[in-house]
Parts: C-alpha cells; structure tokens; sequence
C-alpha cells in the first residue's frame, strides 16, 4: 500500500513518469517517417530511372533534363495527393469508429464495460483484476480506454492526411533532386555509369537513415533500399535502350 502510494504521488508530480525512469519510444514516428522515406526513396528511384531511361535512347542532354524536371513535379505532387487521400480515408475510418463507440458506451456501459474486462482476460489478467481495471478505466475515460484497448487507436498512430502529405511531397522533391543534379553535373558520356553509382549510394545511405531513426537494424535496410533501386534503375533503362532501338 505505501509503494503503491508512493508511485501515485510521482506518478503525478512528474506527469505520469516514474522519477529516474525515462523511456523513449519510436512508435511516434511512423506516420511521418513511413511518409517521409517513402517519398524519398520513390523520388530517388524514379527519377533517376527515367533519366536513365531516356539517356539509353540516346536523346539530346536538354531533353534528359527535362524528363527529369517533369518526373519531378510530377512525382511530388502525386505522392502528396496519394498520401493525403489514403491517409485521409484512414483518419475518416477512425473517426467513424470513434463516434460508433461513443454511442455504443451511452447505449450500454455495463455492456462496454464487460466487453472491455473480457479484452485484458485475453491478455492474461486474472476475470476479478481485469473487471476492476476495466471500471476504472471506464471511470477515468471511458472512450479512450476502448479506442485504444478495444480498437487499436492510439494518439500516437493517429491517422495525420495534412502532415503525411507534406512529409511525402517534400521527401519526394529532396530525393529527386539528387538523380536530377547528377545529371545536369555529369556529362553525356559519364552519365551512364555515374548516375548508378551515386544513385545507389544515396539509397544505401536512405535505408540507413531510416532504419537509425527507426531503431531498425541498419544493414539490412540499407542493402534493401540499395538493391531495389538499381533494380528498377536497370529494367527502366533496358526498356528505354530497347525503345530507343526501335525508333
């Protein structure tokens, strides 16, 4: 009883943490950093193919530069506009979960609350535990209890359209600028073989950026990001070698 006195009176001087305990969680991050890598990666990636597309057709150096300006804009503001309406379609989701479950509590608490006892028996409380965690919790915030123990809604994974829109645009703009500098810095000759290498080398770096601040292991992800992108850099200027051929 004193410990558990004790506990409660940190637990509110030092707003819900233990005093001497900090944890630091990276969970929060994932709304922005799926986004802002994603955007990355598929601006790095896609732009460079098609610069590298386009030069194995063998076309004149303002037209390269060009396709990738295009890919560019292009790029940016369709990932925004991707991300914003899917992560919009999840936040509407969550929203409609939210007011179904504030009427479902008004209709029948008792119900809800039972229904909440009978998630944390599953988790392996004991039935006379969990019953009585379950009134408190209905007691201290009846909606967020259930959001977050019944549906899976967190304040920390709630659905951001706006924040991930700009996330994915930006990252988008700031990874398609590297394929598109390369080649306005390289000459027609070098851009082969210099576009791969310092496009596969900034993904490694992206995929060990992202796993650090993820708290993923870095090697892996850096080898990942690294491998698939030449891939697609390598069938896209087969095809645009092909087509040049042809025509």
């Amino acid at each position: 009883m004193v410990c558990a006195v004790r506990i409660r009176a940190r637990s509110t001087r030092y707003g819900g943490r233990v005093k001497g305990h900090r944890e630091r969680h990276l969970v929060s991050r994932i709304g922005w950093l799926r986004a802002a890598v994603l955007g990355a990666n598929d601006g790095i990636v896609s732009t460079a193919s098609l610069i590298a597309g386009v030069a194995a057709a063998q076309p004149d150096r303002s037209a390269i530069l060009l396709t990738g300006i295009a890919g560019m804009v292009a790029g940016a503001m369709s990932m925004a506009a991707g991300e914003y309406v899917s992560v919009r379609s999840q936040a509407d989701t969550e929203r409609a979960d939210e007011a179904r479950e504030r009427a479902e509590l008004a209709a029948a608490p008792d119900a809800e609350r039972a229904e909440l006892a009978v998630i944390y028996v599953d988790r392996g409380v004991d039935p006379m535990t969990a019953d009585a965690v379950a009134a408190q919790l209905m007691a201290h915030d009846a909606l967020g209890a259930h959001l977050r123990d019944e549906l899976g809604i967190h304040e920390a994974l709630v659905a951001r359209p706006v924040q991930a829109a700009a996330a994915s645009a930006a990252s988008f703009v700031a990874g398609a600028a590297i394929p598109l500098l390369t080649a306005i810095a390289l000459s027609r000759t070098a851009l082969p073989w210099g576009l791969p290498i310092v496009v596969i080398a900034t993904l490694a770096l992206l995929g060990a950026i992202g796993a650090r601040v993820g708290g993923a292991p870095i090697a892996p992800a850096a080898i990942r990001v690294a491998f698939w992108g030449a891939a697609a850099m390598a069938v896209t200027a087969a095809v645009g070698h092909l087509a040049g051929a042809a025509v």
